[in-house]
């Protein structure tokens, strides 16, 4: 599988309690903090719920 590199680029102020769980189970947390991610269909669920919140890039 491809990895992805997928940095917060949104604040979590004001979001729903499932979209601050899925960015915590991303391994973000914090504006700007990148993490690289196998993507897998479980993967890509979780990037697709948070995209407004999240710039995926392709390594």
């Amino acid at each position: 599988m491809s990895k992805v590199k997928v940095t917060q680029v949104r604040s979590l102020i004001k979001r729903p309690k499932n979209q601050r769980l899925t960015i915590e189970a991303l391994g973000l947390g914090k504006i700007n903090r990148s993490v690289e991610v196998e993507l897998n269909p479980a993967t890509q669920g979780m990037i697709n719920k948070v995209s407004h919140l999240v710039k995926v890039t392709e390594i």
